[in-house]
């Protein structure tokens, strides 16, 4: 699941570099690369007459004039600026021991939060956005590394509770099969 979430920032990035845009070009299939990209590919091309995009494979006869995109390199600026200002500290990324983010890609962030809905572990950044009124009935706990043995391998449900009869956590549903038991939360064990 982590790998089917893209962030906003991923479409500023170059498909053939992976880095932030560069003196942004769209060519005619849609498609945009930072200058130097696209025309170091097509140099390669030079021999065939044909040129492709590096991403759709569609091919263009003659090579195509690269217009500067205009509005993209004003975004990627500015991105590129607002990046630099807000760089993690170098504390922010996994070390040792630290639970880390499901969704960085490159180098991981060290995780802050943990969803026990989607199983998943978030750095400062990324669990920003389970903190929106469309997250609200997904739990978050402190980062933890083995969420699975927080939640009920009956019900899939968070183990809330503790039963002390049988000295084990155990979600609400599980309450009516221990009915007879004394049980308290779980933070309360």
């Amino acid at each position: 699941m982590a790998e089917a979430i893209i962030t906003i920032l991923d479409l500023f990035n170059c498909p053939v570099c992976l880095d932030l845009l560069k003196e942004p070009v769209a060519i005619p299939c849609g498609h945009s690369f930072c200058r130097s990209c696209i025309n170091d590919c097509w140099d390669q091309e030079d021999q065939t007459g044909s040129y492709s995009c590096p991403q759709c494979r569609h091919t263009f006869t003659p090579r195509p004039d690269l217009n500067k995109n205009a509005m993209l390199a004003e975004l990627a600026d500015t991105l590129k600026k607002t990046k630099l200002q807000d760089a993690p500290p170098v504390d922010s990324y996994v070390g040792p021991g630290d639970v880390e983010c499901d969704v960085c890609s490159g180098r991981k962030r060290k995780a802050v939060k943990s969803c026990l809905v989607c199983l998943l572990s978030f750095c400062e950044a990324h669990v920003q956005i389970h903190e929106s009124s469309a997250y609200k009935k997904h739990k978050l706990v402190k980062a933890s590394v083995n969420l699975q043995e927080k939640i009920c391998p009956h019900h899939d449900k968070l183990l809330e509770a503790f039963c002390r009869t049988d000295r084990k956590l155990i979600c609400l549903l599980c309450m009516d099969s221990h009915i007879s038991h004394e049980v308290s939360s779980a933070g309360a064990q």
